[in-house]
């Protein structure tokens, strides 16, 4: 028997990968507007680091890491916000919303993508196991 990855095995990892990535897209979201965390900083937006799984032979998606991004934060004049500075600014979060869409769509595409492999391979096979008990 091969060492390697089914068809099934290499696109549910794409799909847990996939999953994870929408996730952490949602959570960056949810906080997009979150100045202030327990570190006392705003919120840094993460992302999730894909990689081939090496420990295969056939393939298959890998999370190497969840890490913060290292961008800029910004500062943004509201002289009225809670957390404003003597000449009334506030140090924002580097998520971006147009940013954050881009990446949600693209995991959801790449989710259905996966999703509509295991599909087509569970057809396939359903279709060879009718053939070879005679069509019924």
């Amino acid at each position: 028997m091969n060492s390697g990855l089914s068809a099934i095995d290499i696109s549910a990892t794409g799909l847990s990968a996939e999953r994870l990535r929408m996730e952490i897209t949602a959570n960056n979201i949810a906080n997009a507007n979150t100045t202030i965390t327990e570190t006392g900083l705003p919120f840094r937006r993460m992302q999730v680091i894909l990689g081939a799984a090496a420990d295969t032979n056939n393939g298959g998606v890998k999370v190497l890491r969840v890490e913060q991004d290292d961008a800029p934060l910004e500062w943004i004049h509201n002289p009225g916000h809670p957390n404003a500075n003597e000449e009334g600014y506030v140090q924002s979060t580097n998520v971006k919303i147009p940013h954050e869409m881009v990446d949600l769509i693209s995991a959801s595409r790449s989710y259905e993508a996966n999703l509509r492999s295991i599909t087509l391979y569970k057809e396939m096979v359903e279709q060879t196991l009718s053939l070879l008990n005679g069509g019924r």
